[in-house]
C-alpha cells in the first residue's frame, strides 16, 4: 500500500524518461511536418515555373497567333515617327538603287553634246552640263524621298500598312513554325521581314504622276523591312511549337498544382501556403519581367544599325511586347491578391490585428441591436462566410486567369468587384456572428 504522506513527484531518472518518450512520441510528427513542407516547396517551385509557361503561352497563342489582335498590336507603328523616318529611308534606297539617276542624265546629256556641236566651244556651258548629273541625281533623291515620306505619314499609308500586315499575319504561324510565307518571311540568320512590294508599287504611281517617269524603269523589287533579326529565332521556333501544343493545358495544370501544395502543407498551416503561392506568381511574374527586360537589350544589341536604326528597333519590340507586358500585369496582381489574402486569413499576430481592426470598422457600420435576430440569409452568410470568401476570391483568380485578353482595366474593375462583394459579405454575416450576449432574468 502506498503511503499517502509520500510525494508524488518525479525523481530526475523518471523525468528523464518521460522527456525521452516524449522526444521519442514528437519525432515522427515533426519528421513528417518537414516531409509534407518539404513537398509543398517543390510544388509552390513546379506552380511558378507553370505560370511561367502559361503566360508565355497565352501570348503565342492569343497574341502572335490571332490576326486581330496582331494587327492591333502593329497599327501603332505606322503612326510611329521612327518607323516612318526608317520606312522612308528603306523605300528611298531601294528605288534609287534600282533607278541611277545619275548615269541616266549623263547619258542625255551626252547626247545632247553630240547633237550640238557648237558647245564645245563654250566652256561654262559645257560645265554647266558636266555638273547637271549630279545636280539631278541630288534633285531627285529629295524629291522621291519627300514623295515617300508624305506617303508615310498619311492615313492612306496606315490603312496600307493595316492591310499589309493583316495580310501577311497569314504566313506568321508558318514563320514561327520554320516555314516560309510570302508577306511575312525569316530567313536562316533568323530575320523576320514585311514585304514592302505593294508599298513601293504605290511609291512608284505617287513619283510618276511628279514626273518622275524615270521610275518606270524601276523593275519588280521584292524589298524587305526587318521587324526582328536574330539568330535565336531559329531556336525559339521549337519553343513556339510546345508552347502552341500546351496553351490549353497549362493553365488548369498550374491551379491544380497550386491546389497540391496548399493540400499538402501541415494540418494548420494551409492559409501560409496559399499566401505562398501568391508569393510564388509573384516571383514567376517579376522573373519573367527581368527576362522581358534582358530579351528586349538582346534584340536591340542584334539588330544592326545598317538593317534598323535604333529607334525603329525600340519601337517595334515595345510595340510587339506591349501585350505580353498586360498579361503579366494582370497575372501579377492575382498572386500579389492571393498572397495578401492567404497572409491576412492566417494565424499570425499581424493578421489578427487586421482582421481585429476590421472587425471593429464593420462593427461601426452595422452592428446588430441587443433584440435584433438574425433572418435566414444573414444566419446563412454568417455560418459560411469562409467558404463564401474563397469563392469570391476563386471566381476573381479565374476571370482573370481565363479571360481572353486581360487588360489593366479588366484586372482593376475585377479587384474593385470582388472587394466590394467581400465587404457585402462582411456586413451581411455580421450579425449572425456578433449575436449581442441578451441580459438573463435574474432568479
Amino acid at each position: 500500500m502506498v503511503d499517502e504522506g509520500r510525494s508524488t513527484a518525479l525523481d530526475e531518472d523518471e523525468r528523464a524518461e518521460l522527456e525521452r518518450l516524449r522526444a521519442q512520441a514528437a519525432t515522427p510528427r515533426s519528421r513528417a511536418r518537414g516531409l509534407r513542407w518539404t513537398a509543398c516547396g517543390v510544388l509552390l517551385v513546379i506552380f511558378g515555373m507553370l505560370v511561367l509557361g502559361s503566360v508565355a503561352a497565352r501570348f503565342v497563342r492569343s497574341q502572335v497567333l490571332d490576326t486581330d489582335r496582331y494587327v492591333a498590336t502593329v497599327t501603332p507603328l505606322a503612326s510611329d515617327p521612327a518607323v516612318q523616318a526608317e520606312l522612308a529611308d528603306k523605300i528611298t534606297s531601294t528605288v534609287l538603287d534600282h533607278v541611277d539617276v545619275r548615269a541616266m542624265t549623263a547619258d542625255a546629256v551626252g547626247a545632247l553634246t553630240e547633237n550640238a556641236p557648237g558647245l564645245a566651244n563654250r566652256p561654262l556651258a559645257s560645265a554647266a552640263l558636266s555638273s547637271l548629273p549630279a545636280m539631278a541625281a541630288s534633285g531627285a533623291q529629295s524629291l522621291i524621298h519627300q514623295t515617300v515620306t508624305t506617303l508615310v505619314t498619311s492615313s492612306e499609308f496606315e490603312q496600307m500598312w493595316v492591310e499589309a500586315n493583316r495580310a501577311a499575319h497569314k504566313n506568321l504561324v508558318a514563320v514561327v513554325t520554320g516555314d516560309q510565307g510570302a508577306a511575312l518571311q525569316v530567313d536562316k540568320k533568323g530575320t523576320v521581314s514585311v514585304n514592302l512590294k505593294a508599298i513601293l508599287s504605290t511609291v512608284k504611281e505617287r513619283l510618276d504622276q511628279r514626273g518622275l517617269t524615270f521610275v518606270d524603269r524601276l523593275p519588280e523589287v521584292n524589298a524587305q523591312f526587318v521587324i526582328f533579326q536574330s539568330a535565336d529565332v531559329i531556336k525559339a521556333q521549337h519553343g513556339v511549337r510546345l508552347l502552341d501544343r500546351l496553351a490549353d493545358w497549362l493553365p488548369w495544370i498550374a491551379l491544380a498544382v497550386a491546389a497540391g501544395a496548399v493540400w499538402v502543407a501541415p494540418g494548420g498551416r494551409r492559409l501560409r501556403a496559399l499566401a505562398l503561392v501568391g508569393v510564388s506568381g509573384t516571383l514567376a511574374m517579376l522573373l519573367l519581367a527581368i527576362g522581358l527586360a534582358l530579351g528586349r537589350a538582346v534584340y536591340l544589341h542584334d539588330v544592326p544599325p545598317t538593317v534598323l536604326s535604333p529607334d525603329a528597333a525600340r519601337a517595334i519590340i515595345d510595340a510587339v511586347l506591349a501585350p505580353l507586358r498586360t498579361l503579366l500585369r494582370a497575372v501579377l496582381a492575382v498572386a500579389l491578391v492571393i498572397a495578401i489574402v492567404g497572409y491576412l486569413a492566417g494565424p499570425s499576430r499581424s493578421a489578427r490585428a487586421v482582421r481585429s481592426g476590421f472587425g471593429r470598422a464593420v462593427d461601426r457600420v452595422r452592428r446588430p441591436g441587443p433584440d435584433h435576430t438574425p433572418n435566414a440569409v444573414e444566419s446563412f452568410v454568417g455560418a459560411y462566410l469562409t467558404p463564401l470568401r474563397l469563392v469570391v476570391v476563386g471566381a476573381a483568380v479565374l476571370t482573370i486567369a481565363f479571360w481572353r485578353y486581360p487588360t489593366g482595366m479588366v484586372v482593376v474593375w475585377t479587384v474593385i468587384v470582388a472587394v466590394l462583394l467581400l465587404l457585402a459579405l462582411e456586413l451581411v454575416g455580421r450579425p449572425a456572428r456578433t449575436v449581442p450576449a441578451r441580459d438573463t432574468p435574474a432568479t
